[in-house]
């Protein structure tokens, strides 16, 4: 058995499990798929897995040329540059990462009127980080209200990568945090229903403190090359 076959077995009973231990609703997994082969990724497809995450656009545009066949969902989880909404706008199903107001008519304008909406989440730099991405948490309403105003986009909810503390207590308070943050926004925004957050070392912990989507990637394809292990998973 290859042993893909075996980590992404465990990954997906594991948020099975923390989904009903929680009571939760569905928890969507999104494969994090960033410095993977194509194959790697028909791999997890031919298994079930539809949604995959790429940090970089290029990158993900060359695994989407060669994997056309296949239907599925690609979501943009990296810091996006102005010149490139352009691609991410005709190429991406999903946006976790909208952190800044100049990008959202850049994005409305390039999304083609024949696609879905660009479903879109604002990032949220929960533990104010200089070197993270992300919206201040007071910047969340303003941000929000301002991609809910356009038809080409679809606003989904907020997204969120807490600093990788050691201490489970305080990973735990940035994701309830961020549930606080979502619920307030779900009362103003009723359609909301996403809530990514957690990554491999702590999707079971952003699950039972409200999740709806974790980002997994280490825990399904293994280690990166240490020339690669410079961003989260």
């Amino acid at each position: 058995m290859d042993l893909r076959d075996t980590a992404y077995a465990s990954v997906t009973r594991r948020i099975a499990a923390a989904r009903q231990a929680a009571g939760a609703r569905e928890v969507t997994l999104v494969a994090v798929s960033k410095t993977q082969p194509a194959e790697a990724i028909r791999a997890l497809a031919a298994r079930g897995q539809r949604a995959f995450g790429e940090n970089y656009v290029q990158e993900a545009l060359a695994k989407q040329r060669e994997l056309a066949g296949l239907a599925l969902e690609w979501h943009l989880i990296g810091p996006l540059q102005s010149n490139k909404c352009r691609e991410v706008a005709q190429h991406f199903d999903w946006l976790q990462s909208l952190d800044r107001a100049k990008l959202v008519a850049l994005l409305a304008r390039h999304r083609p009127p024949a696609r879905p909406p660009l479903q879109v989440l604002v990032q949220v730099n929960v533990d104010d980080e200089a070197s993270k991405s992300g919206c201040a948490p007071g910047d969340v309403d303003a941000l929000a209200g301002l991609v809910a105003a356009e038809s080409r986009l679809r606003l989904r909810g907020l997204m969120a990568i807490p600093a990788p503390l050691a201490d489970p207590a305080r990973r735990r308070d940035a994701f309830r945090r961020m549930r606080a943050l979502f619920d307030a926004l779900a009362a103003r925004h009723p359609g909301i229903d996403t809530l990514s957050m957690g990554m491999s070392g702590d999707f079971e912990l952003a699950i039972a403190e409200g999740a709806t989507m974790v980002r997994v990637g280490t825990a399904l394809f293994g280690p990166r090359a240490a020339s690669n292990a410079h961003a989260p998973s």
